[in-house]
Parts: structure tokens; C-alpha cells; sequence
């Protein structure tokens, strides 16, 4: 019984974690593009890239902050068939002045690993929640 509520404590541990990171980046994401600085962005290819290769999945973006920093950041979301990210292209940013780093792509959003964070934290406390009530009951 012991070494079950160890493991299933570990497990419950790891799963809120997951929730716990999935959730942030969503907050995260949503506060930028509400209270963040919106600018257009210039797409360009990662230094050392030849010009016949494919387009790197995460090109870098270049903007200039409020303050006239000229900031280059990675893409936060890899380029689609869908939603190519070709060098020269210009891309509606939003970034948080107190860090200009921390970018949001507007029209491209991908929520999805996020909610798999949380969707895959969530059934991972359950599946530990279950093992101690299984350990109990087996007593």
C-alpha cells in the first residue's frame, strides 16, 4: 500500500505540473494579445540558411519595439502549408513590452499543445487518483 501511494502521489505530481504549464501558456498567450503591443513584424530566414533550402518550420521575426529596440525573435508557431511564414512576409505581432521576447502571431494561434497539456495532466491525476482508490480498496 505504501509503495502504491508513493507512486501514485509521483504521478499526481507530474499530471498537475502538466495542467499547471498547459494553463500558463494559455494565460500567457491571452494576455499578450489583449494587453500587448501590436506592430507588424518582418519574416526572415534563420542566419546560415541558404536561399534554395526549405524554409526553416520557425523563421525569425523582426520588429521594432516602442522604445526603438529592433528586436529578432523565433517564431513562436512553425510556418504551415496553410500559413507559410516565407521570407519578406509581414505578420501582425503582439509583444509584451516588459519583455519583447514573449510574442504572440495574430491569426495563428495553436492552442493545441497547451490544451493537450492540460487534457493529458488532468488524465494522468485521474489515472493516479484511481491506482490509490484501487490500492485502498484492495486492502
Amino acid at each position: 500500500m505504501g509503495a502504491v501511494a508513493v507512486l501514485a502521489g509521483i504521478t499526481a505530481f507530474g499530471g498537475m505540473l502538466a495542467v499547471l504549464a498547459g494553463t500558463y501558456g494559455l494565460h500567457q498567450a491571452r494576455r499578450v494579445r489583449a494587453t500587448g503591443v501590436r506592430v507588424q513584424a518582418l519574416v526572415k530566414r534563420r542566419p546560415g540558411a541558404a536561399h534554395e533550402e526549405p524554409a526553416p518550420p520557425r523563421p525569425l521575426l523582426q520588429f521594432v519595439t516602442e522604445d526603438d529596440r529592433v528586436m529578432e525573435v523565433v517564431s513562436p508557431v512553425p510556418a504551415t502549408r496553410r500559413h507559410p511564414l516565407n521570407h519578406g512576409d509581414n505578420v501582425l505581432v503582439s509583444y509584451d513590452p516588459a519583455d519583447p521576447r514573449n510574442v504572440v502571431v495574430h491569426g495563428r494561434d495553436r492552442p493545441g499543445p497547451e490544451r493537450a497539456f492540460i487534457a493529458g495532466g488532468a488524465l494522468v491525476v485521474l489515472f493516479s487518483l484511481t491506482l490509490l482508490l484501487v490500492a485502498v480498496a484492495s486492502r
